[in-house]
């Protein structure tokens, strides 16, 4: 500490009959009552979570620097507290009273969470006992290996002084058995958070055998507080290291500490005495006043030249330590008392306020007409930034409100799209956002999502059930119907539940919306000086409100899904057909022209060949092409004279089925020019030559008959089909999403939350009889509830105006 403040130097002897007198002084007296009113403030802070700026010492050191010897020697007795401190992990307030009719030490602990204290305390083992349960019993319910909650005990005693001391866990460097491996870590954040308020004097020791330059501690001290203006250091067991001095300049130039402290920083030398065996408070105290004693003998007569007394007597030894924490701490109370008076008459006033508030609000729960006018203002608040959020905000903030799109997909169960195996990355996917940003952003990634998708393969089992089913039915648009058929089925199988899952995603982002428009009325009646709290309390209210805009959100998704399906329905349907039947066929024409040979070919004309392309063998071609006459009267060339022939027979010729029986209806076609009898019924053409009934079987079914010229470079019909159905899906999906999806998501779920919310919340909150409506805001437990806390809040303002009155009293006699 810096020189300028004087230490009184008086010597150990005689100092507790003088100090006796001494507080039966007029001056005596004042300080005590500072002391007291100080005691009295600083119980009430810890009972109530205040915070006070009390004058207060700070004890700090490592675990093995003689910190718990140095407190039992300012308390007058021993309670074993070097034990205590090694196990514990809570800070210890001492409040010390001098009471001189105190001639056994009385002890009290402060209850927890309250200002009140226990029972008197007198065996030394037992407040040991009583530090180490509650530190154990506290660090099991926090689930923590230290707490910065203290503990408060109070000590009156005829020899310990007017004195209060924050104790702190000792600093270890490494975690004892069974505890965290960051407990060390742990133990200086809360020290340096204990040692950080401005108003509090640190009590640093140190032992003499560590070096000023390899000290520990001392660089976390200095981050604290750089200068040492509010520090006191003090270094402990110097009787160890006294044997190591023999001329003057040396112990001088070790207590000045010249080079590593300041030249305005003195430490205190403190040695106690180290006989740990059980001995009498008396005897306890007479050994520290010897210890002292023998010092200051052994500086002014041990070393030669002594030492500049002038200079370091009023820093030797543990009473003058005490002397100066004493005097320091009053003089502290001193200073601090009018901001102090100032202090509690604004948190009197502020109690005041907070309970005249609580009052209106426990007389509110009888006013159904009160209640109505505040619920209504409220919901109509959240319903119109619900509406500036979705038209675009960035208040509150977005980093912390808002969230990219993995956390929506992840938050919300939804996960990735379904049919689709890529990841989708929209843009701004990184990005924390909310509102109509976020709405936007799922738009865009159901887009990409749509797109992403194309139409999936189709087995030659189901191109031919298709296919062939419209063959049956004859006409020219077997092929292109079949083709529309399976884009169709493709459509709603593929499609529907990207539809439902948008639909989804979208109710998440507006559903979050409630929340952050809570966050943004808070703030926004915080900055107007509006009364924030009319509705705070009312659970019920507030469930009911919320659970209304969440049904509300719910129920336009479900409507937004059975439009957007009514969509894909219509799209899908036949009848939609027109809607790209020239699109198509121009293209298909175009396509297909290398199998088609006529545009008008009909597929009823003939069974086609939907397998996988395996090639019939020669013989059974030859073999069935005998069975086809020449086409436009062309004379047939006969079998097996040359590839020339076949191939011209190949192309050629077609099978002419026999005329069907008279009382059977037919279907006429006309394929390639040439006229064809199809019907139920219809027979094989006569075989004539050598024919078996493995090749009737055959041509009956079909088996080989070509759909085109049957060239190898034609394109196969399932070939064209797949090509056409993919022709067909990308059509529909580009007409439901760009057409019709979009606009009927935004007007599904946008324009509903601006022009309906307000109206839905009031219908189903306040459109119902006072009975009903003051369920959501009176309950038994909820009255409870708010009597407890008046009665707790009533509490406080008593204690803290008893407090103001005996400061106002104290600053009177200043």
């Amino acid at each position: 500490m810096a020189t300028a403040i004087p230490t009184p130097t008086r010597t150990p002897g005689g100092k507790y009959k003088r100090s006796h007198s001494h507080h039966q002084s007029d001056d005596s007296f004042s300080s005590l009552s500072r002391f007291e009113a100080y005691n009295r403030l600083q119980a009430t802070a810890v009972a109530f979570g205040e915070k006070l700026p009390i004058p207060e010492i700070v004890a700090l050191g490592g675990q093995s620097d003689g910190k718990s010897t140095l407190l039992e020697a300012f308390l007058g007795f021993r309670f074993n507290v070097r034990e205590v401190e090694m196990g514990t992990r809570r800070p210890l307030i001492l409040q010390m009273v001098h009471d001189p009719s105190a001639l056994e030490p009385r002890c009290r602990f402060q209850e927890e969470d309250s200002e009140e204290y226990g029972s008197p305390v007198v065996s030394a083992s037992t407040i040991a006992d009583i530090i180490k349960s509650r530190t154990d019993a506290l660090l099991k319910k926090t689930k923590t290996s230290v707490s910065p909650k203290p503990i408060v005990m109070r000590a009156e005693f005829a020899h310990c002084p007017n004195l209060t001391i924050i104790d702190t866990p000792g600093f270890v460097l490494k975690a004892k058995k069974g505890e965290p491996e960051n407990t060390p870590q742990e133990i200086l954040s809360m020290v340096k958070s204990l040692a950080s308020p401005p108003h509090r004097i640190l009590l640093f020791l140190q032992q003499s055998s560590v070096e000023w330059c390899s000290s520990l501690w001392l660089d976390s001290i200095r981050e604290i507080d750089p200068t040492f203006r509010r520090t006191v250091i003090v270094v402990s067991k110097f009787d160890n290291r006294l044997k190591e001095f023999s001329d003057r300049w040396e112990v001088d130039r070790y207590l000045s500490a010249s080079g590593y402290l300041g030249e305005n920083t003195r430490p205190f030398f403190v040695a106690l005495p180290k006989d740990r065996s059980t001995v009498s408070n008396d005897e306890f105290r007479r050994q520290i006043s010897q210890v002292d004693t023998e010092v200051v003998c052994h500086l002014r007569d041990g070393i030669k030249g002594g030492y500049d007394e002038e200079k370091f007597k009023p820093y030797i030894g543990f009473c003058s330590l005490r002397e100066y924490l004493e005097s320091e701490l009053q003089k502290r109370y001193k200073e601090a008392a009018p901001a102090t008076l100032a202090l509690l008459e604004q948190r009197c006033s502020e109690v005041n306020i907070e309970l005249a508030g609580l009052d209106s609000k426990i007389q509110a729960t009888s006013d159904v007409s009160h209640l109505r006018k505040s619920a209504m203002m409220h919901a109509a608040s959240i319903s119109n930034h619900v509406g500036v959020l979705i038209d675009g905000a960035a208040d509150p903030s977005p980093e912390q409100w808002g969230k990219t799109t993995e956390e929506e997909r992840s938050e919300s169960g939804i996960g990735s799209w379904p049919g689709v195996t890529i990841d989708i990355k929209p843009a701004n996917a990184i990005l924390r956002l909310y509102g109509g940003a976020a709405f936007e952003r799922v738009m865009h990634e159901f887009r990409c999502a749509a797109y992403s998708i194309e139409c999936p393969p189709v087995s030659r089992e189901k191109v031919a059930n298709i296919l062939l089913a419209h063959a049956g039915r004859g006409g020219g648009r077997g092929v292109a119907e079949a083709a529309a058929e399976i884009a169709r089925t493709a459509a709603r199988s593929w499609l529907a539940p990207l539809l439902d899952t948008a639909c989804d995603r979208l109710a998440f982002v507006l559903g979050n919306l409630f929340d952050i428009a809570l966050e943004r009325n808070r703030s926004r009646e915080s900055e107007c000086g509006r009364n924030t709290g009319d509705m705070d309390g009312y659970v019920g209210f507030h469930a009911a409100l919320r659970h209304t805009y969440n049904r509300f959100i719910k129920d336009l998704a479900k409507q937004c899904k059975q439009l957007v399906r009514h969509h894909l329905d219509s799209v899908t349907s036949p009848y939609s057909q027109v809607f790209y039947e020239n699109d198509f066929q121009g293209g298909f024409r175009s396509s297909g022209s290398s199998y088609f040979k006529h545009g008008q070919a009909s597929a009823g004309s003939f069974w086609l060949e939907l397998s996988d392309g395996r090639q019939v063998s020669h013989d059974e071609t030859m073999r069935d092409q005998e069975n086809l006459p020449p086409e436009n009267n062309q004379r047939q060339t006969t079998p097996g004279k040359g590839m020339e022939a076949r191939e011209a027979l190949r192309e050629s010729q077609m099978t002419v089925p026999e005329t069907p029986s008279p009382d059977q209806p037919c279907d006429v076609v006309y394929a390639g020019g040439v006229k064809a009898e199809v019907g139920p019924r219809k027979r094989i053409a006569r075989m004539t030559g050598n024919r078996n009934p493995e090749q009737l079987m055959k041509v009956h079914n079909g088996g080989s008959l070509l759909f085109g010229n049957g060239s190898s470079g034609s394109i196969s019909a399932y070939t064209a089909i797949c090509s056409s159905s993919a022709q067909h899906f990308a059509r529909i999906r580009e007409a439901l999403v760009e057409r019709s999806v979009t606009s009927t998501l935004n007007s599904g779920f946008l324009t509903p939350c601006r022009d309906r919310l307000v109206v839905e919340l009031g219908l189903d909150l306040f459109a119902v009889n006072d009975e009903k409506f003051m369920d959501m805001f009176v309950s038994p437990a909820a009255i409870d509830a708010l009597q407890q806390k008046r009665q707790s809040l009533q509490y406080r303002q008593k204690v803290l105006q008893s407090c103001l009155t005996e400061f106002k009293n104290v600053a009177r006699a200043l």
